[in-house]
């Protein structure tokens, strides 16, 4: 069995990571593997492809940004990726996370629809069933029978950049002709919450749907008991509550999709505790004493070590699909907090984590007062069961066996 997998990147980023583990997992059971990835840089590793050049990918993404179509890009990129996918023949093709301007996702889909090539596709975010928007929100335009209209678009202006009309309305007609009669699919969506959003979709709905967690490589997060130990006393921080809060980009921004506005105001509200944040942040904020900026944490055993040191970890996005935070630090023994965001709930351990409604500080602040001592031995026991790789790595390869046979 030959099983081909389609990513943005490779090796960077969660989704390049999860790539991977799964392309370096099928190998080590003898399964050949083949990745196609369009972005970053190129790879000298066996079975490893860049399908794009930058400069291909970065001139299409501003021709995008006048023409409204994120998803039509990248001829030269599109053509070398289907000639690879003519070469290697796979019995499955998975896709992950096709989006940036390195493959035109409606002639890829067609391509293996037409050709009726067994295909699972991973849903990382909402775009390959809203049509357009990553996150989607609280818009349900995606969701109806006539799909998304443009000229009542929420997601015009923000998501939906471009500087000629909104094409939400072209982009899911598209989307919808493209994915019409793919009878060999299997829609995998990362958590319980997102696999019943795609359903309700007029693009997936009639597809097949189940759930595989994104898997964390539990031989780095684990409870780091004694660097927990040596970093609270580094800090002198023994005596103190710290929470813990890990995100990509930091703002003040009351409207920023990762809600850092929220780590800021409950640092103010709770002098007394200390708020770490893992992430990077490019403007000019007053921080309040009690909060630290430790900056992007490249070292993956570091960031491992700072969820295993703190007493809890906060969750402030508005929208998440899975949450890989959620899940490493569970792993890490330390308990999540946050606001109800879609996926993370769903994913996540309930005896250890606690929600409220999105933008309801006074609670966040309640649960995060709350007293309760854990055994973190024992939460990252359980956490580790359930969210490793090699989980998600054999479920997949059960996916791939059904979609072969």
């Amino acid at each position: 069995m030959k099983i081909l997998q389609i990513n943005c990147v490779y090796d960077y980023g969660s989704t390049g990571k999860l790539t991977r583990c799964i392309h370096e997992g099928l190998v080590e059971r003898g399964i050949e593997s083949v990745v196609l990835y369009g972005r970053r840089d190129k790879k000298n590793i066996s079975n490893v492809y860049k399908t794009c050049t930058e400069l291909e990918a970065k001139t299409w993404n501003l021709i995008s940004r006048v023409n409204g179509h994120p998803y039509e890009v990248a001829p030269v990129g599109t053509s070398k990726l289907i000639r690879y996918l003519k070469k290697e023949k796979p019995d499955v093709v998975h896709l992950q996370c096709i989006n940036g301007f390195f493959v035109n996702i409606y002639h890829l889909v067609a391509y293996l629809k037409q050709h009726q090539i067994p295909t699972v596709l991973t849903l990382h975010a909402e775009f390959m069933f809203t049509g357009g928007c990553s996150h989607a929100l609280d818009c349900e335009q995606w969701s109806e029978d006539k799909g998304c209209n443009s000229k009542s678009c929420p997601g015009y202006g923000s998501e939906l950049r471009s500087l000629c009309s909104n094409q939400s309305s072209y982009m899911w007609k598209k989307m919808k002709q493209a994915f019409y009669g793919f009878e060999k699919l299997q829609v995998v969506s990362v958590s319980p919450w997102l696999m019943k959003r795609a359903g309700r979709s007029s693009i997936l709905g009639d597809k097949s749907q189940c759930v595989v967690y994104n898997g964390v490589n539990t031989e780095i997060f684990y409870y780091r008991c004694e660097e927990a130990k040596r970093l609270r006393g580094y800090h002198q921080w023994e005596n103190k509550k710290v929470v813990f809060h890990v995100t990509p980009a930091f703002s003040s921004n009351s409207d920023h999709l990762k809600g850092g506005y929220y780590v800021l105001e409950l640092a103010k509200q709770m002098p007394d505790t200390v708020f770490l944040v893992a992430g990077e942040c490019k403007e000019e904020i007053a921080f309040p004493e009690n909060l630290k900026m430790l900056g992007k944490i490249v070292d993956q055993e570091m960031l491992a070590a700072y969820y295993s040191m703190a007493d809890v970890t906060v969750l402030t996005s508005k929208r998440e699909t899975f949450s890989m935070v959620c899940a490493e630090s569970l792993c890490c023994g330390t308990p999540v907090v946050g606001f109800l965001a879609g996926g993370p709930e769903t994913i996540a351990i309930s005896e250890y984590s606690q929600f409220c409604n999105y933008g309801n500080i006074e609670q966040l602040e309640k649960l995060l007062s709350d007293k309760r001592t854990y055994e973190k031995n024992i939460i990252a026991e359980e956490a580790q069961k359930k969210y490793a790789i090699s989980e998600m790595i054999e479920k997949y390869i059960g996916i791939y066996h059904q979609m072969s046979d």
